[in-house]
């Protein structure tokens, strides 16, 4: 899939129904090694910057979980790994911070305060207006789409 085809497709995974990390992490599912519908699952409370707590947006909470498959850090004694992995998440990270000014989910939305509820908002016409999230989604999958294809070319 190139670059172009995963923004497409987290923007269109959003405007789906999918909260934002489930959007770009399922446009990964390959990478990760997952059917998409385990993918969901294990995104779902990522979304609205951790279960709505506007805290770290759910794109980069997918970006992280990406960086995981990219360079794993499954084995405790390889501390090379975990530095080579916690490098590629603060540099994604870094990216869409640089992009947008912020990774912080309330602060994205321009938003003072969380809005004090668990309840996800409806998926109206209106919702899609005011949010940037479909097109925060595009923006994260542009930069593991990157990332992904320049590690494999090293690898190659």
């Amino acid at each position: 899939m190139t670059v172009e085809e995963r923004e497409e497709r987290a923007r269109e995974l959003f405007k789906a129904g999918y909260n934002c990390c489930q959007a770009v992490a399922m446009t990964f599912a390959d990478v990760i090694g997952l059917p998409e519908n385990e993918v969901a699952r294990l995104a779902s409370g990522f979304g609205g910057g951790m279960g709505r707590m506007r805290e770290v947006c759910g794109t980069v909470s997918a970006m992280t979980m990406v960086a995981g498959a990219m360079i794993p850090a499954d084995d405790v004694n390889d501390k090379a790994s975990k530095t080579a992995n916690y490098a590629l998440v603060q540099e994604m990270a870094g990216e869409f911070r640089q992009m947008n000014g912020s990774i912080i989910c309330r602060e994205l939305l321009g938003l003072s305060k969380p809005e004090g509820t668990h309840v996800p908002s409806d998926r109206t016409p209106e919702y899609y207006r005011k949010r940037p999230c479909g097109e925060l989604c595009a923006i994260a999958a542009e930069i593991v789409a990157r990332k992904y294809l320049e590690q494999r070319a090293k690898l190659a």
